[in-house]
């Protein structure tokens, strides 16, 4: 699978509130982080992930987009990015 453009090299905090669905970008073009705000549709390779909370909770969101988790949350791979 491809991955995004790397929108930033750390994750952002979003308190989630449960039932609530929250659409995470994957392209990286987005200007509102973490979320889509539909630039992908652009270049057509990309769509946004569904995160549906399942409590109320903070979660982090991977903006490198270069996460394994298929939810959208951060694993933790920007640190081994070289930053620019």
């Amino acid at each position: 699978m491809e991955k995004g453009h790397i929108a930033g090299y750390s994750p952002i905090k979003v308190s989630v509130e449960e039932g609530k669905r929250y659409s995470w970008c994957t392209c990286g073009l987005s200007t509102n982080q973490p979320y889509c705000d539909g630039k992908h549709k652009a270049d057509g390779k990309f769509s946004p992930v569904m995160y549906v909370a399942t409590e109320t909770k903070d979660v982090h969101f991977c903006t490198c987009k270069q996460t394994t988790r298929e939810n959208g949350l951060c694993d933790g791979t920007h640190k081994q990015l070289e930053q620019k």
